[in-house]
């Protein structure tokens, strides 16, 4: 099994280097959808979420209520270790069951947004980035999701810098242009985790 780690910034294009990987024959782990899963009603994670924050974190219905719990963490770097701490190892344990359930000779590939935020990329056998200049990324936020200028640079800000996303990738994908010339880039970028899994397996490979 070869385990890639997948991350870009935001308007990069990684959701749909992601659709394509997976159309190729990647095994696909969401780490978004995965901490969305681990506080869905009902779960321990939730539990430890209310024993930490409060029942005022909750919806009606009993569910999550991210907004409030976003305006209590993000503006609060201890709160936010303590949500993380909560969070992470429940998306871990779930990672690690879905890539033991993936098949000895799959591609696993591991969409996490804050790969290099959060010191990642040891994790993984290696590190793709899905790569585009901070003007492409800022014409996508305003033009394609609708954000203001203002709420586009200020989402960018947040995260990683372009160079330090660079500085951990062994494969970059380069996404500056418009759409159509970025498949066959993935197609290549697959061909060559391909390659790596096919030699790892090999007696004496890598």
């Amino acid at each position: 099994m070869l385990s890639v780690g997948l991350t870009g910034g935001i308007g990069a294009g990684k959701s749909e280097v992601s659709r394509l990987l997976s159309s190729y024959g990647a095994v696909l782990i969401d780490a978004d959808r995965l901490a969305r899963e681990v506080v869905e009603p009902g779960t321990p994670g939730l539990a430890a979420v209310v024993d930490a924050f409060g029942p005022e974190v909750l919806t009606a219905e009993g569910g999550l209520d991210r907004p409030k719990l976003g305006a209590i963490v993000f503006s609060d770097p201890k709160r936010l270790a303590v949500l993380n701490g909560i969070v992470h190892p429940l998306v871990r344990e779930r990672t690690a069951a879905l890539e033991a359930s993936a098949g000895p000779d799959a591609i696993v590939v591991n969409d996490v947004p804050l790969l290099t935020e959060n010191g990642l990329a040891p994790l993984y056998d290696l590190v793709v980035v899905v790569d585009a200049a901070p003007r492409t990324q800022l014409d996508r936020l305003i033009r394609l999701r609708g954000m203001s200028e203002d709420e586009a640079r200020s989402r960018m800000a947040a995260q990683a810098t372009r160079e330090q996303r660079l500085a951990i990738a062994d494969l970059v994908i380069d996404n500056d242009g418009p759409l159509e010339a970025l498949e066959p880039r993935v197609r290549q970028v697959w061909a060559e985790l391909v390659e790596r899994e096919r030699r790892a397996d090999r007696p004496g490979g890598e």
